[in-house]
């Protein structure tokens, strides 16, 4: 089965995740096809513009189990599997031309991730939105701590972090993480319509528009993201995650020490 399926709409890539068994959750060969499809993507002179969705209930619920118990069981391959992630995340910022992702059902951890690599989010008012890593012991760190309090605000962005906090689609819009809020059956039009208006306008345009305000808004990126994954491995070397890793398999409260 294809990992990762394109659609082409006239001028509009769609990207989308198609591992739907496993929730769209993302282990190593899903985060190198997104990759590949974003670049893909990103090179292709007759797209203009890029909707990234999931196959299935939901547009993902983030990382794979199974790719947290190795990184639990062997913390020193953090870095190579994050830099995985952050590659292919990370173009879907900068690529110059507009990124969408719409979701449905949930979109947690390092989905939520790449969702806020996105340009806009459209968002079904029912999906179930967050980023829950401190619950086990972990912080975001695939540009979530970096990219969260540029959409949101810092105090927001601290509360939905530091708390694990989980919103529907109506909290994210009013706080700005969605740009726009749509019933679950309603959400490809809604994503249709916006797309519409992008292409609307000049593409150059607004590619460089894109280009000039996220390097406005964070003018620091590639020096929160090498901090994200320091503390990172901190975090990953702590018995806290260890606790955390195995309460979440276990389905039960873990029993943090603090160290």
């Amino acid at each position: 089965m294809t990992l990762v399926r394109t659609e082409d709409h006239g001028p509009v890539r769609h990207v989308i995740l198609n591992r739907p068994e496993k929730r769209n959750a993302f282990n190593g060969e899903l985060v190198t096809a997104t990759g590949e499809a974003l670049r893909a993507a990103a090179a292709d002179t007759a797209v203009h513009c890029v909707v990234l969705r999931g196959a299935g209930p939901m547009f993902s619920s983030g990382m794979d189990l199974g790719s947290l118990a190795a990184l639990a069981a062997a913390p020193e391959n953090l870095r190579a599997f994050r830099r995985a992630c952050i590659d292919a995340w990370n173009l879907a910022e900068e690529m110059t031309k507009p990124t969408v992702c719409a979701i449905h059902g949930a979109c947690i951890g390092g989905a939520l991730e790449l969702a806020l690599a996105c340009d806009l989010r459209v968002v079904a008012e029912d999906a179930v939105i967050g980023m829950p890593e401190t619950r086990i012991g972990l912080i975001p760190d695939v540009g979530g701590s970096s990219r969260l309090p540029a959409v949101v605000g810092l105090g927001r962005a601290k509360e939905l972090i530091m708390t694990g906090k989980l919103i529907d689609g109506a909290e994210a819009e009013r706080i700005g993480l969605a740009n726009r809020v749509a019933a679950a059956d309603g959400l490809d039009a809604a994503v249709s319509d916006l797309v519409d208006k992008l292409l609307a306008c000049a593409p150059v345009a607004v590619g460089l528009a894109k280009r000039v305000m996220d390097a406005s808004a964070r003018p620091a990126l590639a020096a929160t993201l090498e901090l994200e994954v320091t503390m990172q491995e901190r975090c990953a070397a702590t018995a806290d995650f260890a606790e955390g890793a195995a309460a979440f398999r276990e389905k039960r409260a873990p029993e943090f020490s603090g160290r």
